[in-house]
């Protein structure tokens, strides 16, 4: 695999054009090893400069690396120009705030981005330190700021970082803006010749105090009598969590000690993401051995909170996203100010539709979005009016949306104990609660089927073949397609008695869309069963049992439909 005149030419361009010295001397030593025959180093070297890191609407996000096609120093400050150029033509000169996380690399990206910003007129808040990113999205709207930019790779491995952008209000970044984003930064020059500053960005240093107070007035209940354990999986978020709990008056919190310290190496899990099998083995072990009554853990961000419970067979579970969903759901309209609202709840196509029951039980508005917190923040009337609770099933939650536009790990931890602490007092608990939502409203099973191909072609193939040729039938039930083009490359397949976007009393609902970031095709199922008598503890069992089958015989179709 010799090296091409043409990748040898575009590396030192870039070395030519790179503002770090050190990552110069990265991609020099890789240039030299694929001048000197090493094949993978060739490899490495055409996957790192044959193109650039994409910016989509969630920013961009990448392996820490030199390269054009690598999250570095020139790549942030080319990002930063388009960003501000795209700016002075949209919104004029304005606020911007700059945040970060603790992920190798990202002190330095948000100086590069405040220096660009701040030399191209914008007056620039940065965040005093390393803070999650629900306070990035806070300060944006607080300070009326016409964007916000974190730096943060979420939940990507140890390797990645990224860089995120919020629009004025506090708002996740939409299509198209960007892609007018990415066409300006694609019009940038050389890292080298962009104008950057060494000071003159101002601190927002009363942030996180700002954002306790608001979220110290969150909790409804009157008592605070729950022991947690909790962890941040070596992210930013311990510090914040611990206060936000004291504040609220939860002050019985243990934290897992080895997982406290922000850590960009992530030395005790696999992935740092309580998705993942095994995250939250440490703080489950550490809720047995303190006598908990709430596990809590954080994503690396801290802008995703999963919840786990003692478990009646013994030992702990985490709750999937859609049963924390529909708990917080049901406590948050339950507990809300209704006083010159119209309240709206929203969750997406592939998250439980237990939710709009739950809303219409409360007489108050539902929508549901397509998939993301930037379309969940844009629901009912395309501003999100009136919206008081959102949340999407990975564990994105929106508790406070008047002052957090976005996923808040930290102010839905201080809900969820609340809630925990309540029905503690009342002799009760989540899955107890769980059970009387699931009588009322029906058991809603929810799956997850993920097929991975090594041809993208594959994809385009098969939701051209479901849309010439969709099923008239899954599960036993008789099945009606909705094609979501032009707006989304999705399917919606839905059976039952409901009406009209409701799976209604023994219902199915089948999601069906390409992976925006793997060669996948996602599908997400649910099984809805009705529970006959509501007050009979035997029928609620018999109703999860027949969901179970119904998912069971649902994923087992759909798999061999998406395969075929």
């Amino acid at each position: 695999m010799p090296l091409e005149n043409e990748l040898r030419e575009a590396t030192r361009r870039w070395l030519d054009e790179d503002v770090d010295e050190d990552g110069r001397a990265e991609l020099r030593e890789l240039l030299t090893s694929a001048e000197g025959g090493d094949e993978g180093a060739v490899a490495e070297l055409r996957q790192r400069v044959a193109q650039p890191l994409g910016f989509g609407t969630a920013g961009m996000r990448g392996p820490v690396r030199a390269g054009p096609n690598g999250m570095n120093r020139a790549v942030v400050v080319r990002t930063t120009a388009g960003l501000a150029r795209w700016l002075h033509g949209r919104e004029g000169v304005g606020t911007v705030v700059v945040g970060h996380d603790a992920r190798h690399g990202s002190r330095r990206f948000a100086e590069d981005t405040a220096g660009v910003l701040h030399a191209a007129g914008f007056r620039v808040y940065v965040l005093p330190e390393a803070l999650p990113t629900p306070l990035l999205v806070y300060a944006t709207r607080s300070l009326g700021a016409v964007a916000g930019v974190q730096i943060t790779a979420s939940h990507n491995p140890p390797a990645d970082n990224g860089y995120k952008v919020y629009l004025s209000g506090g708002t996740p970044l939409v299509a198209p803006f960007d892609e007018e984003i990415e066409h300006e930064i694609a019009r940038v020059g050389p890292a080298r010749e962009v104008e950057r500053a060494e000071q003159g960005w101002e601190h927002y240093e009363r942030v996180l105090d700002d954002y306790l107070a608001r979220v110290e007035t969150l909790p409804r209940g009157r008592t605070r009598d729950l022991r947690v354990a909790a962890t941040a999986l070596h992210g930013v978020g311990a510090r914040p969590l611990r206060y936000a709990l004291h504040l609220a008056g939860f002050t019985d919190v243990y934290l897992v000690a080895d997982q406290e310290e922000p850590d960009p190496d992530f030395p005790t899990v696999e992935f740092p993401n309580p998705e993942e099998p095994g995250a939250t083995d440490a703080v489950l072990e550490l809720a047995g051995e303190v006598g908990a009554e709430l596990a809590i853990a954080l994503d690396p961000d801290a802008d995703r909170c999963a919840v786990g419970v003692p478990a009646r067979e013994g030992g702990w579970r985490m709750l999937r996203g859609d049963e924390t969903g529909v708990l917080l759901g049901d406590h948050v309209l339950g507990t809300a100010d209704r006083s010159g609202r119209d309240p709206l709840v929203a969750t997406t196509i592939v998250s439980s539709a237990m939710l709009r029951s739950i809303a219409a039980d409360h007489g108050v508005r539902y929508d549901e979005t397509l998939t993301g917190f930037k379309w969940l923040m844009r629901a009912g009337d395309g501003t999100a009016t009136g919206l008081v609770y959102a949340y999407e099933e990975a564990l994105g939650h929106c508790v406070d949306p008047e002052y957090v536009r976005d996923k808040d790990g930290l102010s839905t931890a201080v809900v969820a104990c609340d809630l925990a602490a309540t029905l503690k007092a009342r002799s009760g608990s989540l899955l107890d609660r769980l059970d009387e939502l699931e009588a009322r409203h029906g058991v809603h099973e929810t799956g997850q089927l993920s097929v991975r191909v090594r041809d993208l072609s594959t994809i385009d193939e098969t939701m051209r073949r479901l849309r010439e040729h969709p099923p008239g039938e899954l599960a036993g039930l008789s099945v009606s397609t909705k094609d979501l083009l032009p707006d989304a490359d999705v399917l919606v397949l839905r059976g039952g008695t409901g009406s009209e976007g409701s799976e209604g009393p023994g219902g199915l609902r089948v999601v069906i869309r390409p992976s925006g970031t793997e060669p996948k095709l996602k599908c997400y199922l649910q099984a809805v069963e009705p529970v006959r008598d509501p007050a009979s503890s035997p029928e609620l069992t018999a109703a999860r049992g027949r969901a179970r089958e119904m998912m069971s015989a649902l994923t087992s179709e759909v798999r061999a439909l998406v395969e075929s």
